[in-house]
């Protein structure tokens, strides 16, 4: 029998489904821009509209260049790179990102590098601002998490009621931190503040701890990761690392990341302890690029959205609605020249709930660690603690500064022992106390430790209420 030839219709039934397929695999609504303007790290791009926080790439030498949308003024859209950027030209064209880009008659697919997922994974791992592995490990085949911090009602927070154990005796017993406390430590330079933080890392009890290094030195992010933490404390840790040498977008976006970890493993249920060093590099990156933006500067330098984005920062941890779950942040602030008045400083200590004050006379002494009690301050430590506590702490505090008023009469040989019983007191015991607040960097001192050297040194019971 002859094949029976294919009908009409059978033939333009194909030609449709042919048709049909071309047109699927065919780039859908792909946009283009052109570049206009290069002004120091902000790229200005006609004809692309864009959304705030969507990626785009710009064409390079190099390849292709992966930006962010961090503004716009009538049809000029403003881009930031995420990665150091070099060789763009004039004119290059620009795509939205994870969208298909001409190259010559052919579509190539323009793909963001991907974050690793918010979850279990990351514990252990180093990653940068943008969640991306710096640590070399695989990724494993799992989808990117879309978790955001969520906006909580302030009335559903759960209150802080229970004290950390940070393993740091003089913070245990004198500066006592609640679980989903906010604490600010302010320091200059060269006192302690990154020992004082590995300490923190390694000896608080916390299911997990999140750690976001913002615009430190690259050679200190291997250096806290292998030395000041150790691999005992890395297992149960998230490292987000962006050091001065990234970008203004990627610091920023390093302590947001870190602070969406930290969220997500609070609303799981679990206790975490996040540290960001420091919350001045991250003003700092958000003063770069709002003054590139065009924003104008209204205190020291610093324009208005750095005082804006600061609370907004900080108001995600703390205890959530989710029972037996918090957030305990340390933030550093860095003094410069030791000024406490330093408008991020100034900031700092109205929306934190606690500072502790790195002391340079103390740190050059070599007592360590080197807080000055008389300066720091717990909001949250009557409500975690017991009157006896609180009133040993107190006597404590009472007896640095009465030493402190009356040091220099006694250097001089001006003060007769006998005249004032408060600074017979305090010179009595003030050995007891340098010894009572110094602590070496790889001693352990827990709560219940802590609580029998306090009452201890004032020749209590040596027990705890």
């Amino acid at each position: 029998m002859q094949p029976t030839s294919p009908s009409r219709a059978e033939l333009a039934s194909k030609r449709l489904r042919g048709w049909t397929a071309r047109i699927q695999a065919a780039p859908r609504g792909v946009r283009s821009g052109r570049l206009e303007r290069v002004s120091g790290l902000m790229l200005e791009v006609a004809g692309l509209p864009m959304t705030i926080g969507n990626r785009a790439a710009v064409a390079s030498g190099n390849g292709w260049v992966e930006c962010e949308c961090v503004g716009f003024s009538g049809h000029t859209t403003y881009l930031m790179p995420i990665d150091p950027a070099s060789r763009v030209a004039p004119g290059a064209v620009v795509y939205p990102a994870n969208t298909p880009a001409q190259e010559g008659k052919r579509f190539i697919p323009i793909e963001s590098a991907p974050p690793l997922p918010i979850g279990e994974a990351l514990l252990g791992r180093i990653v940068d601002g943008y969640g991306r592995a710096l640590d070399g490990l695989p990724t494993g085949a799992e989808a990117p998490n879309p978790y955001r911090s969520p906006v909580i009602n302030p009335l559903h927070r759960q209150p802080i009621r229970e004290p950390l154990d940070a393993g740091v005796r003089s913070i245990n017993a004198m500066l006592t931190v609640g679980r989903g406390q906010r604490v600010g430590i302010f320091a200059g330079s060269g006192v302690g503040k990154s020992v004082l933080l590995g300490m923190l890392a390694r000896r608080c009890v916390a299911d997990v701890v999140v750690i976001g290094l913002v615009g430190e030195r690259g050679r200190e992010v291997r250096e806290f990761c292998e030395d000041t933490l150790g691999s005992d404390a890395l297992h149960r840790s998230v490292v987000v690392a962006a050091p001065a040498d990234a970008s203004p977008l990627a610091r920023l976006r390093g302590a947001l990341f870190a602070t969406d970890v930290a969220t997500y493993f609070r609303d799981q249920g679990r206790h975490v302890v996040l540290i960001i060093d420091s919350l001045t590099r991250f003003a700092m990156a958000q003063r770069e690029i709002a003054l590139s933006l065009g924003e104008p500067p209204v205190s020291r330098g610093y324009p208005p959205s750095v005082f804006a984005k600061m609370p907004e920062l900080v108001e995600k941890v703390g205890n959530g609605a989710v029972p037996d779950s918090s957030i305990t942040a340390f933030y550093t602030i860095l003094l410069e020249g030791d000024d406490i008045h330093d408008p991020v400083a100034d900031t700092a200590r109205g929306i934190l709930d606690g500072h502790l004050f790195l002391s340079r006379e103390l740190a050059d002494s070599g007592h360590y660690p080197a807080i000055d009690i008389e300066k720091s301050i717990s909001r949250v430590m009557p409500k975690v603690t017991d009157e006896r506590h609180l009133e040993a702490a107190r006597k404590v505090k009472q007896l640095i500064s009465r030493y402190m008023r009356g040091r220099d009469m006694v250097a001089m040989g001006a003060y007769a022992p006998g005249s004032d019983p408060g600074l017979d007191e305090a010179l009595r015991l003030w050995p007891g106390i340098q010894q009572f607040l110094q602590q070496g960097m790889h001693d352990n001192h827990s709560m219940s430790d802590s609580l029998i050297a306090l009452f201890g040194l004032l020749g209590g019971a040596g027990g705890t209420a």
